[in-house]
Formats: structure tokens, sequence, C-alpha cells
């Protein structure tokens, strides 16, 4: 009898605390919604999410400014690969955005990417 109640009780009280859970979750995301701290959010994300400068995406290669389009696709062949065996995704990521930045540099002084 007394293993009965408490049982009944752990469930009611599952319940209750699920509840609240849910209406605080709720509540939150409408203070967040009112005072603009979802927005900031995304905006802050998509800040970060920005594409890398020209002096990072030569920092990330190891390359000078007077580095031609084949040094350039030579240290991206070696870093990318190095990372794809051994190395991390956030690293290789890097080195494929640094690639793609500074295609688009070599494309807009043309230098050429072939």
């Amino acid at each position: 009898m007394a293993a009965k109640l408490i049982a009944n009780l752990i469930i009611m009280g599952s319940g209750i605390l699920g509840r609240a859970v849910l209406q605080a979750y709720r509540k939150a995301l409408e203070n967040a919604n009112k005072n603009g701290v979802a927005h900031e959010a995304i905006s802050n994300i998509r800040r970060a999410s920005r594409a890398m400068t020209e002096q990072e995406a030569r920092q990330v290669l190891g390359i000078s400014e007077n580095s031609s389009w084949e040094e350039v696709m030579q240290k991206y062949d070696v870093l990318f690969e190095n990372n794809a065996k051994n190395g991390s995704f956030y690293l290789q990521s890097k080195v494929h955005r640094a690639k793609e930045c500074l295609e688009a540099v070599y494309k807009k002084n043309n230098q050429g990417t072939s």
C-alpha cells in the first residue's frame, strides 16, 4: 500500500515538474523574442560566420602576399590532405575557407586560378 502511494506521488510530481519546465521554457522564449535577444543571438552567429579576410587566409596557409596561385594550391593540397588523414575537421575547414577566400582575390586581380 505504501509503495503504491509513493509511486503515485512520484508520477504526479514528475507530471507537475514537467509542466512547470515546459511553461518556463515557453515564457523564456516569449521574453527572448520581446527583448530581441533571439535576434541578437542570430546576428552574432551571422557575424561570426562571415568570410575570412585575405590576411587571415594567408596566415592559415602560411603564404606571403607575393605567392603565386600555384603556391597557394600546393600549400592547400598539403594542409588539406594532412588534416584529412590525421588532423582535425576544424583545421581542414579553415584551410578550405582560406583557399576559397584567396581564390576570389586572385580572380579579382586577374592572376588566374588554373
